[in-house]
């Protein structure tokens, strides 16, 4: 079938400075050539066309096409499926840099932080589970090299690096992570719950040299969605709309995982962003904890000797990523509106592209302008360290208006 392209969207009315916290990108054909040592180059990832016309990925011999929803972006909505895509069936924004900041600016998104796509798995996992681990490092290397080199680096002020860790080895993790940070990256996205890979839990003191690592650095911890192949659905062939409606589940299991991990304790100035989990799980995790430890808390694992309450560590050390607005937003005082970010989602099934701008205008009209700063711009710049132009800092502040607030 022929891929539909939609009409090119107006540019969008720019009312307000948008810093998404998550979007994707589509590795290009050519993200790995080059990038590996001599010896491993002719085994890197690569790009095959199969018989019957369709594109995949191919690495250790496994196939790894582009699920079509993850690049619907400028796509008619009856064509969006589950199926393989190839380079020509996407939006040239998916995949190269010059044209995603084109598209960006369609939007109105002035910034982003973009998780890589089914070759890596959202968090580094495909070559994590390498069979040949030589093999694995050298190609998420290869990656992180192509993002700061070819993906980030043409437009700094527009793009947030992220890193992949190498989840096998907490301290190589950890010499990446300081490495990178003089690189410039400023986030590294890792597994929600590691030990839905086999991996130690994030109890385990073993990632302590990697969660320092971050602490030291200023580098911020971003849990995707699905990053360890876990869901909280229990039907098999269930459709795949239980597993999207699902996402707060992942985030809400994961905060409490690393929560009553007490990692906020261990590691006090760490910064967790939960990515695609949305706000409605906040206040009813924050709710049942401050329960819990006015009831059934027995020992409470070490809290009761804290300076700092669970939830107190809940608002302090993790920020929650949104793509839609909606009535918890009522809520965000009680959340922590400091901690509260806004995502685009571009290309993916989800995204809001080209309409972030003014669904943004809708569900914040009757909100203060400084909240309103926060949520779309200013807590993700403070996050991750990536300032605005004070001559793009929308919407302006006025006395009125902070009175308002």
């Amino acid at each position: 079938m022929t891929a539909t392209f939609l009409p090119e969207p107006e540019p969008r009315l720019r009312n307000f400075t948008i810093i998404s916290v998550d979007d994707h990108l589509i590795e290009p054909a050519h993200c790995f050539e080059g990038r590996l040592p001599v010896a491993l180059q002719d085994r890197a990832p690569r790009v095959v066309t199969l018989e019957d016309g369709r594109e995949t990925w191919v690495y250790e011999e496994n196939l790894y096409p582009q699920v079509g929803l993850n690049a619907v972006a400028g796509r008619p909505k009856h064509e969006w499926s589950m199926e393989p895509a190839r380079f020509d069936e996407m939006r040239r924004g998916c995949y190269d840099i010059e044209a995603r900041v084109a598209d960006m600016d369609l939007d109105g998104v002035y910034a982003s932080l973009c998780f890589p796509s089914l070759i890596a798995g959202f968090a580094g996992t495909i070559f994590a589970n390498s069979k040949d681990p030589e093999l694995g490092l050298a190609s998420l290397r290869a990656w992180n090299d192509w993002h700061i080199e070819e993906w980030a680096g043409p437009h700094p002020d527009r793009v947030i690096p992220l890193q992949l860790a190498w989840i096998d080895d907490p301290q190589i993790a950890a010499d990446d992570v300081r490495k990178n940070a003089e690189r410039g990256f400023k986030a590294v996205s890792f597994p929600e719950n590691p030990v839905d890979l086999k991996r130690p839990s994030i109890r385990d003191p073993y990632w302590d040299p990697f969660l320092r690592a971050c602490e030291e650095t200023e580098t911020v911890i971003c849990l995707h969605n699905g990053s360890s192949s876990w869901t909280a659905a229990r039907s098999p062939g269930a459709p795949l709309e239980l597993y999207t409606c699902l996402f707060p589940v992942n985030a809400l299991v994961t905060a409490a995982e690393w929560l009553w991990a007490q990692v906020p304790m261990r590691f006090p100035r760490v910064k967790v962003a939960f990515s695609e989990g949305g706000i409605s799980w906040v206040p009813m995790l924050i709710d049942r904890i401050d329960y819990v430890m006015d009831h059934s808390a027995v020992g409470s694992d070490g809290w009761d000797d804290s300076s700092i309450s669970p939830t107190e560590a809940l608002r302090r050390n993790f920020w929650f990523c949104t793509i839609d607005i909606g009535s918890v937003f009522a809520l965000r005082e009680h959340i922590g509106v400091d901690h509260i970010c806004i995502e685009s989602d571009y290309p993916h099934a989800d995204s809001t592209w080209p309409d972030t701008q003014p669904r943004a205008t809708t569900a914040l009209h009757d909100v203060a302008a400084d909240v309103i700063r926060k949520v779309t711009w200013e807590n993700a710049s403070k996050l991750f360290r990536h300032p605005v132009p004070p001559e793009l800092q929308l919407p302006a502040i006025t006395d009125q208006a902070s009175k308002e607030h």
